[in-house]
């Protein structure tokens, strides 16, 4: 009862005065707020299939800017693009739950992509993907992170600027976001 309360007052003074997020390099291991054990690790090959199926079950009102793909094979094409980049998943056993990726953008830059199973959502995985892929782009050599949010998603962009990311272009539909590590 009082791990419950205290886990409570920390969602509500997380939302009041939310924490930085800082890079972390990977593997680590937490339960996460439904107490689940998750573990964030860099991306192995036999995980391309676990994560087909996590996408091919993402929730299609939960899709940002066409993505994820809706059919099985534009989610391989799709992903297949993603993994050229650096990458870390979320387990929950060996079954992916979460995923984010550092796409080379031919510039010398990296593109950003996150995303989290909807059913594993609001439990502070996507806050620990962030910080793990965070440190493992760092590590691998990634020097500067751009994405697009769009505009009225503000939650998500509050998210991103926890991560220290800044807007750089706030025109349009979907605003630019970056940051260097």
């Amino acid at each position: 009862m009082i791990e419950t309360i205290r886990r409570a007052f920390g969602r509500l003074f997380g939302r009041i005065r939310p924490t930085r997020i800082t890079p972390v390099r990977p593997p680590e291991t937490f339960v996460d707020g439904a107490e689940r054990e998750i573990i964030l690790r860099p991306y192995h090959p036999e995980d391309f299939e676990g994560l087909v199926r996590m996408y091919t079950t993402f929730d299609p009102a939960q899709r940002a800017q066409g993505t994820p793909p809706l059919a099985a094979d534009a989610v391989r094409e799709w992903l297949t693009g993603l993994l050229a980049g650096v990458n870390v998943v979320a387990l929950d056993g060996d079954r992916p739950v979460g995923h984010i990726s550092f796409v080379p953008d031919g510039t010398g830059r990296h593109e950003l992509a996150i995303f989290v199973h909807q059913e594993f959502q609001h439990a502070g995985i996507g806050t620990r993907l962030m910080a793990v892929g965070l440190g493992h782009a760092r590590h691998e050599g990634v020097g500067y992170v751009w994405l697009s949010v769009e505009s009225w998603k503000r939650d998500i962009q509050r998210f991103y600027t926890r991560a220290g990311f800044s807007v750089i272009n706030p025109m349009g539909t979907a605003h630019r976001m970056s940051r260097r590590l």
